[in-house]
């Protein structure tokens, strides 16, 4: 894939064999893998699962990989962020090395799917604010939306010297388990991501002077109004935003 998609070839095999050992794939697993590449990881998981997804941009890269891959390898030529995952075999597992630009969609996107695990390679600072809890300076809107979503842990760090061409920063190993119960329950998810995006977009004011403008009314009779979201938990930022659903009505 070339550069401007994002594409960072890992080139470490000894890493690629430690994703899919993350993985604990089994020989019944059907894993899914964006951005396959060139196949340094492709050719493992094959070895181990009962199929391959390989979902992958590059018309050129999927030409030399339908060279060498294993016959349980189904290559998929498409935009990951466009691919309607129902129009794909379902995969229990995913396991890639992402293109580092759309991370931020990508990992969003996974979430409208059932899947059971799944180990990605994330720029180091993008993985640290995914894990990131309330005081640290990561501490972020992502670091929110994906605590709801999921279990979330960095495994390793990767040096940026094990991918070609070489990123300017190293890279971590994160494992992801959806949630199968939600920590706090929220009466209006589009309204808690609503808000969770206004507060963190000005994370250094206060709530009250950010939701004052769009929700005066109300504002007296919400919790935390003379905090920052920075020093809240994504449990009191959920009680914020169902204390906020029982006084309006969002689509």
């Amino acid at each position: 894939m070339k550069s401007k998609l994002g594409q960072n070839f890992l080139i470490n095999k000894k890493i690629a064999e430690r994703e899919v050992n993350y993985a604990n794939i089994k020989e019944n697993d059907i894993v899914l893998e964006i951005g396959p590449g060139r196949g340094i990881l492709t050719n493992i998981l094959s070895k181990k699962a009962k199929k391959v997804i390989a979902i992958e941009l590059d018309k050129k890269l999927i030409d030399e990989l339908k060279n060498f891959v294993d016959k349980n390898v189904k290559i998929i030529h498409g935009d990951i962020l466009k691919v309607d995952f129902s129009n794909i075999p379902r995969f229990n597992k995913i396991v890639s090395n992402l293109p580092f630009q759309i991370s931020s969609p990508l990992t969003f996107k996974i979430f409208e799917y059932d899947f059971d695990l799944a180990i990605f390679i994330y720029q180091k600072e993008f993985a640290e604010r995914l894990i990131a809890k309330v005081g640290d300076k990561n501490y972020s809107r992502l670091s929110v939306n994906i605590y709801y979503k999921a279990i979330c842990e960095i495994l390793e760090y990767v040096p940026k010297n094990c991918f070609k061409p070489q990123p300017k920063i190293d890279s971590c190993i994160v494992k992801m388990i959806p949630r199968k119960n939600y920590p706090f329950k929220l009466n209006n998810e589009k309204l808690f991501y609503e808000i969770i995006n206004m507060l963190f977009s000005h994370r250094r004011k206060k709530i009250k002077t950010i939701l004052k403008e769009k929700y005066k009314n109300y504002i007296d009779k919400l919790s935390f109004i003379d905090n920052r979201a920075e020093e809240l938990t994504p449990e009191q930022l959920g009680k914020l935003s169902n204390e906020l659903s029982s006084f309006i009505k969002i689509n």
